[in-house]
């Protein structure tokens, strides 16, 4: 038995036509799992496709807006009406706000909630049924070193991944009986277009990264592809309720 092959596997990742979402697509394609890339933008859904298909696997993609409860279920209904399954389902899409938060307002508190972590749930929701008539299934949520720390120019963004962290142990121990695995991956400093704002926005954040991390460098979205075939195939499955850093050991640093 190959551990790590997930051949005749459907994946939906959300957020996935970009960073640390495509680079588990493409971790997961190269393990032979069909995969539906779920994101805003059209043309950059279709770029990652064709990048997914070069691995000889099946790809198609679909336009969500995960602040919308509908669209967050239409999209699992597609992706089931387009592979007539769904095993793997990686709930990535995630937005910030960096202001203090005496300058941060209600309405971006609940874009940065609605985006980050009940969408999360919703879509956990939305394939519940079709994990559980198939016998189960991996479910992996994209969590933070906001999950662990707190910033001051962060509290929408590290409440939200705190929550991630929360309903992941929730959700595993409540559909463990389905047979269905939920876990969360903790990102330390990746080099995304999320991260790249920050550094320009918060002033000597690239040097105390690096100073922090016994990697001594800022992580690559690919550093996650062991970490993503791992959780998605038979390897992990007495694993449950567990939030994994990929940091370069910058949760373990003092």
């Amino acid at each position: 038995m190959d551990l790590f092959d997930l051949t005749g596997r459907v994946a939906l990742i959300t957020g996935g036509n970009g960073g640390i979402g495509l680079a588990f697509g493409r971790a997961m394609a190269g393990a032979g799992a069909a995969i539906m890339v779920a994101g805003r933008n059209g043309e950059k859904n279709a770029a990652a496709v064709g990048e997914l298909k070069a691995h000889g696997v099946e790809a198609d993609a679909c336009v969500v807006d995960v602040t919308k409860a509908e669209s967050c279920r239409s999209m699992v209904e597609k992706t089931v009406e387009r592979f007539g399954r769904l095993d793997i389902l990686v709930n990535n899409a995630g937005t910030a706000v960096r202001k203090r938060p005496e300058e941060t307002s209600l309405e971006e508190w609940h874009l940065v909630i609605e985006t980050n972590l009940t969408s999360a749930f919703v879509c956990c929701q939305a394939a519940h049924p079709h994990m559980r008539r198939a016998g189960g299934g991996k479910i992996i949520n994209i969590g933070s070193m906001m999950s662990l720390f707190g910033a001051p120019y962060s509290v929408p963004y590290a409440s939200s991944k705190g929550g991630i962290v929360q309903m992941t142990k929730s959700l595993a121990t409540a559909w463990a009986k389905d047979n269905i695995q939920v876990n969360a991956v903790l990102p330390g400093w990746i080099n995304t277009d999320l991260t790249r704002q920050a550094r320009q926005q918060v002033e000597g954040l690239h040097e105390r990264v690096l100073q922090r991390t016994p990697a001594g460098r800022w992580g690559e979205p690919d550093d996650h592809a062991g970490c993503a075939v791992f959780l998605a195939g038979k390897g992990s499955d007495f694993v449950t309720g567990a939030a994994i850093p990929v940091d370069g050991g910058f949760s373990s640093a003092i």
